[in-house]
């Protein structure tokens, strides 16, 4: 970093309504079918949401607000998640939206157009590929797979079925982040090589159990686990902490990062997987009934481009900076993108400034909404051309299987001791930048990695064109088993 730029941020940032000190956390149905069961003189798209005990209550939220949709059911697995919803958004109307708890009986239903899901991950694909089985257009939050090959999978089932169907990365729609990519992808930074996708959020310990999770009254477990094992997983909850077990979620790495690492492929212009993959890290700090990454690192490299994905889940005591903000510690969410010439930071959905290195502003945007993905979604759905979507399906397979990968590259790993760096890219001083802070960070944490390991991860070579890797226990981790009547329908 040249000196100038550190100064710079400080101060051209905050006049730009980027503040960088201190950021804020961020927050298909066939044109002849879908008329025939349309009522007359109403155009209205008529949607349900799957899912609604997280994310699925900002689905219901923006919803209500979109023009041209009509909420009509409401599908969760736990009936008291709908009573929660009422309360909160329905509370003063005489006819709520429809509760329908088992997902296959709302969609055997001729009078939904198109579903959000917003489920646990290991849900998403066959949520969504027997939603468009089924004649209905499909908005799956992120990431819109559970493993690698799942995205592939979707992908195809809505090109073969004519379906729309968009993955839930706001920020894709909202104006300011639009135009910040517009920037970085116009030539003047440059050559753009590099990327950052970062997440600071510290997650804590969701405990340490060896007894089966209390399962809500009324909610039906054999739903909620669907293509997972059936038995109830030991924890102290079941509802949200499904992020940090691989059966069910993604780490981080899946959880929030998916939301950058788009961005930042998006700003590579790279409409394929890398061919190499590494990952370090590890859930360090404590001991629970996780066995997913809290700490991780992951370098994914394309023959022209690096993306580094950095997320760290354990408090941020020191100052870290990137280009990014004053001398308060980060934490949050955000890309930094690296041109010849300059470089552009987003520290969050909606905005993101761009300068030269030796600190002179090149612009600022700033602008949009959650609501302007599902708007974008609607239209689609009404223009029935993928091409309209903001976010595509094969868009989002892509940003969703870097997480993949990197989670597979990481589990196949080994106990490393703190320091220990891959060969991947080693020379290269955005990567040294990052394992010197990542080290830093490690250090003012109290770990014990004879308790908790550093796992430096198995560079993975992976073949674009087939989505494979050259490592046979890699490929059967790019899959999953799934449980009888949960399997997921190939193409």
């Amino acid at each position: 970093m040249h000196p100038s730029r550190r100064e710079f941020l400080e101060h051209a940032l905050a006049a730009t309504t980027v503040a960088l000190a201190g950021l804020p956390a961020a927050r298909g149905i066939a044109a002849d079918a879908r008329s025939e069961a349309a009522r007359p003189g109403d155009d209205r798209v008529r949607m349900a949401v799957i899912g609604v005990n997280g994310q699925g209550r900002w689905h219901v939220a923006e919803l209500k607000q979109v023009a041209d949709v009509d909420l009509v059911a409401i599908c969760d697995c736990d009936p008291a998640a709908y009573v929660r919803l009422c309360e909160q958004h329905f509370k003063n109307e005489l006819r709520p939206p429809e509760y329908v708890q088992d997902v296959r009986r709302l969609l055997d239903r001729r009078d939904i157009d198109a579903v959000t899901i917003a489920t646990p991950n290991h849900w998403h694909a066959l949520m969504a590929v027997w939603a468009m089985q089924s004649g209905k257009d499909v908005y799956v939050e992120k990431p819109c797979s559970h493993n690698v090959e799942e995205g592939r999978v979707i992908t195809q089932w809505a090109r073969k079925l004519g379906r729309m169907c968009q993955m839930g990365v706001q920020s894709r729609s909202m104006s300011g982040m639009r135009q910040t990519l517009d920037f970085v992808k116009s030539g003047t930074l440059g050559a753009v090589k590099a990327a950052r996708a970062i997440c600071y959020r510290q997650r804590n310990s969701i405990g340490l159990v060896d007894t089966p999770a209390p399962v809500p009254p009324g909610l039906d477990f054999d739903l909620w686990a669907g293509p997972a094992p059936s038995d109830v997983p030991k924890r102290k909850k079941l509802h949200y902490d499904w992020h940090w077990t691989q059966l069910t979620g993604n780490g981080d790495l899946g959880n929030q990062n998916p939301h950058e690492l788009d961005k930042a492929r998006w700003g590579l212009g790279k409409q394929e997987l890398p061919r190499r993959v590494v990952s370090v890290g590890g859930r360090l700090g404590y001991v629970d009934n996780g066995d997913v990454a809290n700490c991780q690192v992951t370098i994914f490299q394309w023959d022209d481009a690096l993306l580094i994905s950095d997320v760290r889940g354990l408090p941020i005591k020191a100052s870290v900076t990137y280009g990014l903000k004053g001398p308060q510690p980060f934490t949050g969410a955000c890309n930094v993108w690296y041109g010849t010439e300059g470089f552009a930071v987003a520290p969050n959905y909606a905005s993101g400034a761009a300068f030269t290195y030796d600190g002179t502003p090149l612009g600022a945007w700033s602008g949009g909404s959650y609501r302007d993905h599902f708007a974008n979604f609607v239209a689609a759905v009404k223009s029935r051309n993928h091409a309209d979507l903001h976010l595509d399906i094969e868009d989002g397979h892509l940003s969703s299987a870097l997480s993949h990968l990197g989670n597979v590259s990481w589990s196949l790993g080994e106990a490393v001791t703190p320091g220990t760096r891959p060969s991947l890219a080693a020379a290269d001083p955005h990567v040294v930048a990052t394992w010197d802070s990542f080290e830093r960070y490690l250090a003012d944490n109290p770990i014990d990695y004879a308790t908790t390991a550093l796992k430096l991860g198995r560079e993975l070579v992976i073949d674009p064109r087939t989505e494979r890797s050259t490592d046979d226990e890699a490929n059967r981790r790019f899959g999953r088993e799934y449980r009888k009547g949960f399997e997921l329908p190939r193409v």
